[in-house]
Parts: C-alpha cells; sequence; structure tokens
C-alpha cells in the first residue's frame, strides 16, 4: 500500500488515492471537481485535509456495508442520484476549531471499497499503526461525581464515554456516594490493583480532583518534610516522612472549589462538595474485568508505587463550578476536548504543593499532618469564606456568594508571620519584606519587574530539567536532596488580609489571568501572596482588578508577590483555617513546600 497506493472512496471526495506513509497516510482525488459553475464556489461543508497523521487518529472502525457519499454537486443532488453501497471503514481523528485553537474536535474520515477483505487490511494496518503510539492508555479509573456541577457530571460522562469506548478504552467507573469516597478508595488500593490502571480520571470539579489526589499520595509519596526556618524547632520537621498522619478527607467538611469566592460578586455555582448519601464503608475494587496480560503471576513480587513516576497520570473531564486546573492545563474548559488528550496520551508534569500541619491552633499539640494542593493554598480572606458559607449551606451555591460578601464587609487582618525562601535566581517581584515590617512598602521601579512569561504548550520553563528527579516505575525518588543549598530565609511580619500561595495560574472564567498569570505549570515553585491590612476601597479595587484580562493586580502597595521554593506560616489565632484547593484545613502552623513535577497529567499546556 506504500508507493503508488491504493484506490479507495472517501466521503464527501469521492475516488482518492491512498498512500501510507511512517507517520501517516495521505490521499489525492483522482478526478478533482473543476471549478466550472458558481455552485461550485460555494463551502458547504468543512475542508478535508488531504493527510491524515497517526498521533492524531484515536479510532479505526471497520463497518458495514453503506453509502459512501460522493463530493456535493448540486446537479446529483436534484437529479436525486444515490450513493453507491460498498463496505466502510472510518478513522476516526481530532482537528482544531477554526475560531479557537485550545477546542478538540473529533472528525471522521469514511473510506469505502468493494472488497471488503481490502477494508479489513486497512483496518488491521492502521490500528497497528495507532497502537505503536507510545502513551495511549489501556486501562482507566473513572470517578463521576454525580451531584458537581449541578449533574453536569454525570451528563458530561455519557458524552464522552462514546469516545473511550471507540478507542477501546477499558474504563472502570465509579459514581461517587459520599464525600471523600474516591479517596478512601484510591487510599485502600493495593500496589497490584492500581498497577492494572495506566491512570485516574476525574469527572467532576477541583475538588473531585484534590480527593483523588490525596488518595493518591498519602501512602506513596516519600519524601521529607518542607524545609522550615532555623528557630522553627520541630524536631524532625526536615526528616523523611513514612508514617505521617493524614486525616483522610472523609473526616473533614470538604466544600467547593472556592478560589472563585474571591473576586466582588463571583458565582461559585459548584456542588462539588454537596453532602453526599452516607454508605458504608468503601466495599472494595473489583478490577477482574480489566485486561488480563497486565496481572502478575501470583508467584511475582509486585513493585511498590511511589510518585513521581513516569507511567501513572492523572485526568479531569471538567464538570465543576471553577475547573481552575484544566484552564490552567489546557486553556479550554471543554468536556471533549479533556477526553481526547486523554485518549491519545498527551503528557505533561504538574507541580503539587505539599503542606504539612504542624499545629492545628496555638495550644494544641506538635502533630505533623501532610496534604496535597494542586491549584491553590490560602488562609485569611479565603479559608473565612469557606467556612462562614457552613453556616449557610440551606442556601445551596448561593450562599458562597453571600458568605464572600459577608466576610469582605468584616474586612479582617490576621496577626501571623510568615518566613519564605529566597529565590536567587529572579529578582525581586514586589516591595522587600524587610521594609514591610516597618511599614514601609516600597515598590520596585516598573522596569525591574521581571517580563511576564506565560506558560504554555511546549513551555521552555516547565521542559527545563523537566526529568530531573523522575524515576522510573516503581523506584523511589531520592528525597534526601536538599530544596536548596545555603538557604536564604526572609521573613514578613504583621497583619494580613489574607496569605495565599498558588501552584499553577488559577485561571477561571471570573479571572481570566487567573491570581498569579505567569505561574507555571511544572518549575518547581509556588507563587506567595501576602495581602497585608488596607482600607476596604483598595482591598475592593485590587480584588476587581482579577476580573480583568490584562491587568495586573499585584502591584498595589499592601500586596507582596514572593516567588518562592517553600514557606512556613506561623499565626496565633485560635481558630485558623486554609482552603486547600477548595477544602476547608485548620492550621495554626504549616510549611509548605513545592513538589516539582510530582504528578502527571493528560494534558499538553494550554494554548495562548
Amino acid at each position: 500500500m506504500q508507493g503508488d497506493g491504493e484506490v479507495l472512496s472517501l466521503g464527501g471526495v469521492g475516488e482518492v488515492t491512498v498512500t501510507l506513509g511512517h507517520d501517516g497516510l495521505s490521499f489525492q482525488p483522482l478526478h478533482p471537481e473543476p471549478s466550472s459553475s458558481c455552485w461550485t464556489s460555494i463551502i458547504l461543508q468543512p475542508k478535508i485535509e488531504s493527510q491524515i497523521k497517526f498521533a492524531d487518529v484515536y479510532a479505526v472502525e471497520l463497518l458495514g456495508e453503506g453509502p459512501v457519499c460522493g463530493p456535493w454537486n448540486p446537479r446529483i443532488a436534484i437529479q436525486g442520484k444515490t450513493n453507491n453501497e460498498m463496505h466502510r471503514f472510518a478513522v476516526h481523528v481530532v482537528t482544531r476549531s477554526r475560531k479557537q485553537p485550545s477546542p478538540w474536535v473529533p472528525c471522521e474520515y469514511l473510506f469505502g471499497h468493494k472488497d471488503p477483505e481490502i477494508c479489513k487490511i486497512w483496518v488491521e494496518i492502521l490500528s497497528a499503526c495507532t497502537n505503536s503510539e507510545q502513551d495511549r492508555p489501556k486501562n482507566l479509573l473513572v470517578f463521576v461525581h454525580p451531584l458537581c456541577g449541578k449533574g453536569r457530571g454525570r451528563k458530561n460522562w455519557e458524552v464522552v464515554a462514546p469516545l473511550f469506548d471507540r478507542a477501546k478504552i477499558n474504563t472502570k467507573v465509579i459514581t461517587t456516594e459520599r464525600a471523600g469516597h474516591a479517596y478512601e478508595t484510591l487510599a485502600s488500593l493495593s500496589d497490584k490493583e492500581l498497577k492494572k490502571f495506566d491512570g485516574v480520571v476525574a469527572v467532576g470539579g477541583d475538588g473531585l480532583f484534590n480527593e483523588i489526589l490525596n488518595g493518591l499520595l498519602s501512602s506513596r509519596h516519600k519524601t521529607s518534610y518542607p524545609p522550615t526556618p532555623e528557630g522553627f524547632g520541630y524536631a524532625g520537621s526536615n526528616e523523611t516522612h513514612q508514617g505521617y498522619r493524614n486525616d483522610g478527607l472523609s473526616n473533614s467538611m470538604p466544600t467547593s472549589d472556592a478560589v472563585n469566592v474571591m473576586l466582588p460578586g463571583g458565582s461559585n455555582k459548584s456542588d462539588d462538595h454537596e453532602p453526599l448519601l452516607s454508605t458504608a464503608q468503601s466495599p472494595g475494587l473489583d478490577i477482574s474485568s480489566l485486561n488480563p496480560n497486565t496481572e502478575p503471576s501470583s508467584g511475582d513480587q509486585v513493585p511498590s508505587v511511589s510518585f513521581p513516576n513516569d507511567w501513572f497520570r492523572l485526568g479531569i473531564i471538567p464538570s465543576g463550578s471553577t475547573d481552575a486546573i484544566v484552564l490552567s492545563t489546557t486553556g479550554e474548559r471543554d468536556p471533549v476536548t479533556s477526553a481526547l488528550l486523554i485518549i491519545l496520551g498527551r503528557r505533561m508534569s504538574l507541580d503539587i504543593a505539599q503542606v504539612v500541619r504542624w499545629k492545628s491552633s496555638p495550644s494544641a499539640e506538635i502533630l505533623p499532618t501532610v496534604r496535597y494542593a494542586a491549584s491553590f493554598a490560602g488562609y485569611g480572606f479565603y479559608g473565612e469564606v469557606i467556612r462562614e458559607s457552613e453556616n449557610f449551606r440551606w442556601m445551596g451555591p448561593a450562599r458562597y456568594d453571600f458568605s464572600g460578601t459577608m466576610v469582605f464587609l468584616k474586612h479582617r487582618s490576621y496577626e501571623a508571620k510568615v518566613a519564605f525562601l529566597e529565590n536567587r535566581n529572579t529578582d525581586s517581584l514586589t516591595a522587600s519584606a524587610e521594609n514591610a515590617a516597618s511599614g514601609v512598602k516600597l515598590l520596585q521601579p516598573r522596569q525591574k519587574i521581571p517580563r511576564k512569561t506565560i506558560c504554555q504548550t511546549n513551555c521552555s520553563v516547565c521542559k527545563e530539567t523537566l526529568t530531573s528527579g523522575q524515576n522510573s516505575e516503581g523506584e523511589i525518588p531520592d528525597s534526601s536532596r536538599p530544596i536548596c543549598e545555603n538557604p536564604k530565609w526572609v521573613w514578613s511580619k504583621g497583619r494580613f488580609l489574607s496569605v495565599g500561595a498558588a501552584v499553577i495560574s488559577c485561571r477561571n472564567e471570573r479571572a481570566p489571568d487567573g491570581l498569579v498569570a505567569e505561574a507555571h505549570l511544572s518549575d518547581g515553585f509556588l507563587h506567595l501572596l501576602l495581602i497585608r491590612d488596607c482600607p476596604l476601597p483598595l482591598y475592593l479595587w485590587h480584588l476587581t482588578q482579577f476580573t480583568k484580562k490584562g491587568s495586573d493586580p499585584l502591584t498595589f502597595k499592601f500586596v507582596e508577590h514572593h516567588k518562592t521554593k517553600a514557606f512556613t506560616f506561623i499565626s496565633s489565632h485560635d481558630e485558623s483555617v486554609w482552603n486547600l484547593d477548595g477544602e476547608l484545613f485548620q492550621a495554626s502552623e504549616v510549611s509548605v513546600q513545592a513538589c516539582r513535577g510530582l504528578v502527571n497529567l493528560f494534558a499538553s499546556g494550554p494554548e495562548v
């Protein structure tokens, strides 16, 4: 079939010569339609490309006998001529939307031939070529949140499930029945059971993704606690944690993905963590239906699963209220686009914030508790909105608007101390923290502020040393390496309206550039935002800047923005609460570090 090619009929084109190449197939019409009349100049169907790359093919199907439409011709249509019946096969590919670069659209090429054996041979050849594409998943564990986004979770899965079936990907689907269901299921899976899957997919919002993330990492991430400044005083704070305490998400009260509530008038309409039906303990996972070839024999020892690794990936079918993780990693809040990225096996690394709570309150005993956040960790305004909303659950999603307004009008500030690791490779992003303690807040001259480099597909910043720290399957990463040599800690003390750490840009529909437009997905840094006490009108002005694309809300004199690998936070407030990806986490003393490329996503970065 290489060389001269073979003659097939192609729907919408007619007879074509199809040639098989090393990276795809190409075809040329045997009888191009002459443009002899004004009728033929009218474009009545999408343009058909003359080449199909194997990397863009997500399925090949052998169909039964049926019509294959030729090129549209007004004379034929008027005469009422029918199409020829022949044996057919379909090549399903992805293409891009013409209006926007990010959305992916499924497209079908319908080929036909009089001989059924010819069609069968082509299907076998094309299937073998697409199956040879690396990184495509075969078995996936899917969690569907039925209540998130006013029921969008279940509806979106019904839309994209046929795409997975067509691509012959085995999916084990679990519909969550209560808060913490996904966490409990993943935390209880043995390594043997987990290794039967190529990844886990969340059909829901950022809250469900956080639950899955913590369920996977709770016992499988072997690393040291975040570094702390000298004099912090906790013995073992820089030692490797092998058996740390993890509360389990089912023991806390999860809430919606609530970074969006920080925006004035922002509507956080997520039902990601509405109270679900209470059931008994997780009944376990039946994986007997998966491909038996992936199961080791009874005498084989299954290697342990640890993170980071090169084979396991996470995916999200966006169905929540803000879907900040999807928007920041794909640039598009579209379930079909996300499904196609998963099917084609796209891969990118994602930083994760490891949050260690040392004390839940100033008088509490020291008990390290580890949690993980994929997008954001916030204190003060961010945490109080979520806590306040729990008193108005009867209001439904409107409680977030109401609670956000109430917390904003109270205009509370909190006495705290924050120490962060100085990043010596970049210029200061805002005023010096040493000047902050005395109340002197001088912004750096605008020309000294580093130029923003927005993270996007094939980002050079994220690709730099991308594989550093990544280990082959089953290996435990080297956690003994210090986060940096001779670290210098910088303290910032005073009263803060909020303290936030953005892992990614946190884009959403109400904040088109996110909280930090220049945040990268896998550069190993956190963006620490310290909002000092200020007059209420100025704070409102600051918040409204997030809603404007191209604005810079971080240049106010009461705002500190520090790019750092780790920070430590200490508060004397008795009821200090944090917002981790929209989930409440009570803590008065925490240390946080960025874990570079800790997990892999079925994504390729936003196209901007």
